[in-house]
């Protein structure tokens, strides 16, 4: 009873900012690796059967994503990294030293803990990049129909969205169903405009 009532506290007790650092960048590239490229590969399979297009699209989409992700994740947190560290800056120049205290010196350890890690947060938005964009990726290699093989597509990216959204939900202490609802509508939307659009534009004549 009392371990129980002590995991109990530790929950309650448990900082989820820093937690939610990394665990949004990580959500967030392997939510967008696996939509983009599921995306891609819908795009390019609704004008091409080959596999080999798609295969190609992908893998380039895959590597380019990842990149993207690093260094866009690079420079927005450092861009947070670096306000936040003036703000610290300032209230540090706003005390006089005759007021400062043991209480603000611990407090102003514990901001600098709290702030953003840009190599941290780019890092693992490219690696949860890579992650989720080779589940479709690899999918599409075990349909050798064209018609199964963006079924199946379609059906793992969905599973896989449901999966994602689980795991922000449990590790971030949020709703559970808002949050896969949100990735597979999100998800089903990208892949359906994709494949929409780049169907359309194929049946004008345009040659891909």
């Amino acid at each position: 009873m009392e371990k129980k009532q002590c995991q109990g506290a530790e929950d309650e007790s448990f900082d989820y900012y820093q937690r939610a650092q990394w665990l949004r960048a990580a959500v967030l590239g392997a939510t967008d690796g696996l939509v983009s490229i599921a995306s891609l590969m819908m795009g390019v399979g609704a004008v091409k059967k080959e596999f080999r297009a798609m295969l190609l699209a992908g893998f380039a989409g895959l590597v380019a994503g990842a990149c993207s992700m690093a260094i866009g994740e690079f420079v927005s947190v450092s861009t947070q990294y670096d306000i936040e560290m003036a703000q610290l800056k300032r209230e540090k120049k706003s005390r006089k030293a005759g007021d400062v205290d043991v209480q603000d010196i611990i407090k102003e350890d514990m901001d600098k803990e709290k702030l953003p890690n840009p190599v941290q947060a780019a890092f693992a938005s490219a690696l949860s990049f890579l992650v989720g964009g080779l589940v479709p990726l690899l999918t599409a290699a075990v349909g050798k129909d064209h018609k199964v093989r963006l079924e199946l597509v379609v059906g793992v990216a969905s599973l896989t969205l449901i999966v994602f959204g689980v795991i922000g939900a449990k590790l971030g202490r949020t709703a559970v169903g808002r949050s896969c609802a949100r990735l597979l509508v999100g998800g089903w939307m990208a892949m359906a405009i994709t494949f929409g659009m780049t169907k359309f534009i194929g049946s004008g004549g345009l040659e891909l």
